[in-house]
């Protein structure tokens, strides 16, 4: 896997997620899919992200997810529209399993051919998985874990400062780094909120 410091991409959302410490779980039909862009995108940050660092046991999750790949960025989107929208939300319709979490995702190389694995964390593992269909446990370790507060197209700054922590803390990873889709990007009303109030937890595990 390359470096994720490396990794820019513009994430814009038009799904509805709900937050880490909610308490009402219910089985979803449908999440809204995320479009992506990778680094082939001319956006410029207007200002600077609020990025918050902090060292600590990265939450637990049950993912349920799926590897696929994209020649283009294009590519990425329809394929991440199928797992979030269509995918996982049958088979979890069909289990009558419910969410646990904000989507996940993680992100294996920066340029063409993308790789990257897409999912959801889940209350329970589904009784049989289907071709395609993967679960991992996730959480538990120490992580650094950096709150990214700003337009997805710039979070290649978590990672670089995420970089920057281990290598002065004598730090090295100790799994894949992956990415919390945590803020809603849509108010009450179905419009996008300000950029600069998104929140990503982009998580480190480390030893």
């Amino acid at each position: 896997m390359k470096n994720p410091g490396l990794l820019l991409m513009i994430l814009v959302t038009v799904f509805i997620v709900s937050s880490c410490g909610e308490d009402k779980k219910e089985p979803v039909t449908a999440i809204k899919p995320p479009v992506v862009i990778k680094k082939d995108s001319s956006t410029q940050p207007m200002q600077a992200p609020i990025i918050n660092i902090i060292d600590t046991v990265a939450l637990k999750y049950t993912v349920l997810y799926m590897k696929d790949s994209a020649a283009s960025s294009v590519g990425i989107s329809e394929k991440l529209s199928k797992i979030y929208s269509k995918s996982i939300p049958e088979l979890l319709a069909k289990e009558n399993i419910a969410t646990n979490g904000p989507p996940i995702a993680w992100y294996k190389t920066n340029s063409a051919p993308f790789f990257f694995e897409a999912g959801i964390p889940v209350e329970k593992k589904p009784s049989k998985l289907p071709k395609g269909f993967y679960v991992r446990d996730i959480g538990g370790d120490s992580a650094v874990i950096a709150h990214f507060y700003g337009p997805y197209s710039i979070t290649n700054m978590g990672y670089d400062a995420l970089a920057e922590w281990a290598k002065d803390n004598k730090k090295r990873k100790s799994g894949a780094p992956y990415e919390i889709y945590v803020s809603d990007p849509l108010d009450e009303k179905g419009k996008a909120i300000d950029p600069y109030r998104l929140r990503t937890d982009i998580v480190f595990p480390h030893k």
